[in-house]
């Protein structure tokens, strides 16, 4: 039998619930790029006239209409274990009682979008009456996600989307994804279109292996480039190993920023140095510094070879390879940071990352409901 949901937004918009990751409070800087997700995603969905919510740990920020803030012990980050790893959560589980909340609202919601690379969201969307929408955050870490999503599409066809094609082909199928890829509130960012000629390069991101800094280290060493490197400071023997590593590299931290303070410096950098290990499920960095005219510079390995535009505004390198990383950021001075910006406001728009989003909540709400 099937149960079709009509589509309807409502004469006053989709009443939309956002549930946060639970490894942190929003504006913490644990939570990574799905905490700029979420405040895109409110305020895109926002400006189409829907009205949105947010599930998240205590302590965090206000976004959207109400955030609904939730006590209990913080999830550990799914990218910290290994394939194997069985699913646990810690007693008094933040991650259970936010579910628990969200099940409590569903009498007043018209959709869930679920930011949390987690097992137990997942498990519950065959579960609850409201349709629950996943926008998996990470690529393919664990056995037991990998399981879980994949009985998500046999269930629920349609609900599940990433933020880019290399993200999708870390999954056993990568067909069962929608790739919307992802945006920023555009308008928070100051277009810098000059810079001197000895400004210094950027890298931001948490400092932890899997972001590559090593490499950074290594081109500052043996080009004499000043590297400024923002980012929750996650691992600090990893940081200091970094720096004892590359005696000669150049590098300054300058801790973790609010968005309005990161995108005032980093405008001031020549360019944005991307140098993952792992696959990156989008890069929100490289749309941050392209939003401000700062070209990127990065790996082919996962999203952020997807965002830059190679020639136009930045280059895409091989990954690994820490000579043509060099060779690159000798040419950023041929790239138009007019260009960087521009294609922000055309491709990763919080406007444009709504439309999207909106497109799919759209087809699963006209989509028969298997029962």
């Amino acid at each position: 039998m099937a149960d079709l949901r009509a589509v309807d937004h409502h004469m006053d918009g989709l009443r939309v619930l956002i549930a946060s990751t639970p490894v942190g409070a929003l504006g913490s800087g644990i939570g990574g790029g799905v905490e700029l997700t979420l405040h895109n995603l409110v305020y895109g969905l926002g400006l189409r006239g829907h009205h949105v919510e947010v599930v998240a740990p205590a302590d965090s920020l206000h976004v959207g209409e109400r955030v609904h803030q939730i006590d209990g012990a913080l999830q550990v980050s799914a990218q910290g274990l290994c394939r194997e790893a069985s699913t646990e959560l810690p007693a008094g589980s933040v991650l259970a009682a936010m579910w628990s909340h969200i099940g409590s609202l569903q009498h007043e919601t018209d959709v869930i979008i679920n930011l949390a690379y987690d097992w137990l969201p997942y498990h519950l969307t065959q579960f609850l009456h409201v349709p629950v929408l996943h926008l998996v955050s990470m690529g393919s870490l664990s056995d037991a996600m990998d399981q879980v999503i994949t009985e998500v599409e046999r269930l629920r066809p349609g609900r599940l989307a990433v933020h880019s094609a290399a993200q999708a082909a870390t999954f056993p199928d990568p067909s069962i994804f929608r790739v919307v890829g992802n945006g920023i509130v555009a308008e928070r960012y100051d277009v810098q279109l000059t810079v001197p000629a000895d400004a210094p390069l950027g890298f931001v991101g948490r400092i932890s292996p899997e972001k590559g800094l090593e490499d950074v280290a290594e081109l500052s060493a043996r080009t004499g480039h000043r590297v400024l490197v923002w980012g929750i400071l996650q691992d600090e023997v990893y940081w200091q190993r970094v720096q004892a590593d590359n005696p000669q590299a150049i590098l300054e931290y300058q801790g973790f920023l609010p968005t309005d303070d990161l995108q005032a410096q980093l405008g001031a950098c020549a360019a944005l140095v991307m140098t993952p290990k792992w696959v990156e499920a989008f890069g929100n960095v490289a749309i941050e510094a392209m939003a401000v005219g700062v070209p990127v510079i990065a790996y082919g390995r996962g999203g952020p070879a997807e965002i830059v535009d190679d020639g136009v505004t930045g280059f895409v390198v091989p990954a690994d390879d820490i000579d043509a990383l060099i060779a690159a950021v000798a040419r950023v001075g041929e790239i138009d940071r007019a260009a960087c910006r521009q294609r922000v406001d055309n491709e990763y728009s919080s406007g444009a990352m709504a439309d999207r989003v909106l497109a799919w909540i759209d087809d699963v709400l006209a989509a028969p409901v298997r029962v």
